[in-house]
């Protein structure tokens, strides 16, 4: 009871009280404040998403083309320049010194193997062989009266072995001298073309002077150099297609001839040398070719357009329409042909992508198909 009566009594108790109901009214009033602007705020939201919501019913689909994705062919290639070179190149060279006297051939006429092309004042050659002759059998009778006198035991074996010397000395002689008669007729060492003539008769020709120039090209070369990056491939691929500009562009196969094992010591480039059949001398030397090389060939891969693919942070990004919905799709990405790049991932055969229009559609959104293609040439019908 005392302790009852000293707590309704006590003045600190009195004082708390007073100020606990003094400050209710305030908290009341706070609370009410910070519930409204909660509501508020809510309601707000809600309306910002029922307008936002509004505006995309409203907002017009946008109008887009699609490619149907299909698996096609497709290659990993490169094409390097080149020029093409005659099989064989040859400059006939003079081995006798002497007047000409005849040009039996004409610059670009065709000749074979042995043919005749110019004839070189033989004349003193001749003579000089006429004597070598004399002396060879000269050095011949006096081996056998040598040979004769030896068995009888009147010379010396010394005697015999100069007499033996002396006649091998003679053939060699004659030979020379035979041999010197021969090479005034100049003649071609390969069949080819005639392309051209150094000479014009009545010309005094040194011995090593150009005679003529003979081309080989019933089979002609390209060589081409290769970067470090392709050798490896190049070492794989023994067929070619050569496009010659200068024959309306047409295309010839190449077979490969030899890969260099060291490079170029400023391009740092390995040769390649491709051969093409020339059988009816179309191809001429000198005329510029490209060589298409095929390092890789997918025969079914799906492909998309480069320019309808979208880079975003570095994804490679494509828009897949489906109900006439967009769908934003990551994909990876293989090699790539001209315009056209392999899809590796993110893409299924027959989706539908979107190549023009890209850059106006996001994912969710609704567009219009406008045209449905199968291949990229579609777009210019």
């Amino acid at each position: 009871m005392e302790n009852h009566h000293d707590l309704k009594t006590s003045p600190k108790a009195l004082t708390l009280l007073k100020i606990l109901w003094g400050s209710l009214p305030p908290l009341f009033f706070i609370a009410a404040i910070i519930i409204l602007a909660i509501l508020i705020s809510s309601k707000s939201a809600a309306l910002k998403e029922e307008k936002a919501a509004a505006l995309k019913q409203e907002e017009p689909a946008t109008n887009v083309v699609t490619i149907k994705a299909t698996p096609m062919p497709i290659r990993d290639r490169i094409n390097l320049p080149g020029v093409i070179e005659p099989w064989i190149k040859l400059t006939l060279l003079s081995e006798v010194s002497g007047k000409v006297v005849r040009k039996v051939k004409d610059e670009g006429s065709s000749v074979q193997k042995g043919e005749l092309i110019a004839v070189i004042d033989a004349r003193d050659y001749e003579n000089t062989l006429i004597s070598a002759k004399a002396s060879y059998h000269l050095a011949l009778v006096s081996k056998e009266r040598m040979e004769k006198l030896y068995r009888e035991k009147l010379s010396t074996r010394s005697q015999l072995d100069d007499a033996e010397a002396m006649l091998e000395t003679s053939k060699a002689r004659m030979d020379s001298a035979a041999l010197n008669v021969e090479r005034c007729s100049i003649r071609s060492p390969l069949s080819g073309i005639l392309n051209k003539l150094h000479i014009e008769s009545g010309d005094y020709l040194n011995i090593t002077a150009p005679v003529a120039d003979i081309l080989q090209i019933d089979k002609v070369k390209v060589t081409i150099g290769i970067p470090e990056s392709d050798v490896h491939a190049i070492r794989r691929i023994d067929h070619f297609e050569v496009k010659i500009d200068a024959l309306h562009g047409s295309i010839y196969p190449a077979k490969k001839h030899f890969l260099s094992k060291s490079t170029d010591t400023f391009a740092r480039l390995y040769d390649l040398v491709v051969t093409i059949d020339n059988p009816e001398g179309k191809i001429l030397p000198d005329m510029f070719a490209r060589v298409e090389i095929v390092k890789q060939k997918i025969d079914h891969a799906i492909t998309l357009p480069i320019f309808s693919i979208i880079t975003i942070n570095n994804d490679h990004i494509a828009y897949v329409v489906k109900d006439n919905i967009v769908q934003a799709r990551k994909i990876e990405l293989g090699m790539q042909e001209g315009w056209k790049v392999q899809v590796t991932e993110g893409i299924q055969p027959d989706e539908h992508v979107v190549v023009v229009g890209q850059r106006s559609v996001n994912e969710g959104q609704k567009v219009n198909v406008i045209k449905t293609i199968s291949h990229l040439e579609e777009l210019s019908g």
